[in-house]
């Protein structure tokens, strides 16, 4: 049961990174017809979360209980994981260069292991280290980095911003009541997100604009409602679903390494859609992922089974290690 309960999660957790993976595809049409990152990004999130109202208020029905309760934590996931990584991540690309930015992001999954350690004892062992490390250094081949001069460090600072976002995303996706359903989380945190995006923008915070003629994508001339509606659905609705479901079986730490191939998968559909090829540099990058990932499930296989929750009130998402949910 637990293998199967492991595989199924694995599954889930390279799915939601494949979607994920396809956002800057899509994306990029949009940018370059007119549209402003932040508004792209608003036109993402609220539309996914209207198209998950409906298989939310059934999962709901009966359960307003359930909701109640949690809006505590679906507000914390909207605010830091939704908006708040998405303004700084946007806000860090202004200062620095991209690659740079979304590097700084990806540091969330030490900030992930680290907050397992302080708060709930999960001392990482050795292979957990030595996974980071190599999934790390993975990260910035693929990204294929440059050296710049003078890096802000007021980029920095939003890039850190966005890393606790990502960090927040793992964290609370693998904690949140097991009553709430994935599809209520992240319809609630998405609508959340993209009021926070639309209220910013509204005061002047971050550039909303947008156009709404034809939009080249993939080589072809197409309406602009074809990459919306990839980013809405693909790149987000069915994303956000499957990786918060991820994060319940496999726990924060694991369903955060697993999302590094993300990036892999971006690199994968800009060569398929854009014909950008991945360089040889890249393609090493892929495989120190990949094997960092592997050592961060081993590392998890061996830590001890130490959990300070009271037995009396412990839950499957509350478990501080993750060792309940892999194979023995």
């Amino acid at each position: 049961m637990a293998q199967r309960a492991t595989t199924a999660g694995l599954g889930l957790a390279l799915l939601s990174a494949a979607t994920f993976g396809t956002s800057g595809t899509f994306a990029r049409s949009l940018i370059e017809a007119g549209w402003s990152a932040e508004a792209a990004v608003a036109a993402r999130v609220g539309i996914a979360a209207l198209v998950l109202a409906i298989p939310t208020a059934v999962a709901l029905r009966g359960k307003g209980h359930v909701l109640l309760r949690n809006l505590r934590a679906i507000g914390l996931f909207g605010i830091l994981a939704v908006g708040g990584a998405q303004v700084c991540f946007f806000n860090a690309v202004q200062y620095v260069p991209i690659g740079v930015a979304l590097l700084l992001e990806y540091l969330g999954i030490i900030l992930v292991v680290f907050w397992m350690w302080v708060a709930h004892g999960q001392r990482p062992t050795r292979l957990t280290v030595g996974g980071a490390v190599a999934a790390l250094a993975g990260l910035v081949l693929v990204l294929n980095l440059t050296s710049g001069d003078g890096i802000s460090g007021v980029g920095v600072l939003w890039g850190l911003g966005a890393a606790v976002g990502l960090a927040a995303y793992f964290v609370l996706s693998a904690r949140v009541d097991e009553e709430l359903s994935s599809v209520a989380l992240a319809a609630g945190g998405m609508g959340l997100g993209s009021a926070v995006l639309l209220v910013l923008g509204g005061v002047g915070v971050l550039p909303l604009h947008a156009t709404f003629g034809d939009v080249t994508f993939a080589g072809r001339v197409v309406s602009w409602v074809v990459p919306i509606l990839g980013l809405s659905l693909i790149a987000a609705a069915f994303a956000y679903v499957t990786g918060i479901g991820a994060a319940r079986v496999l726990g924060a730490r694991l369903s955060s390494f697993v999302g590094l191939t993300e990036v892999l998968f971006a690199v994968l559909f800009a060569w398929l859609i854009l014909d950008e090829l991945p360089t040889v540099v890249q393609l090493l990058g892929g495989v120190l992922i990949v094997a960092g990932v592997a050592l961060v499930r081993l590392g998890e296989r061996t830590a001890p089974a130490t959990d300070p929750t009271p037995a009396s009130t412990a839950s499957p998402a509350d478990t501080p290690d993750l060792v309940d949910a892999l194979p023995r």
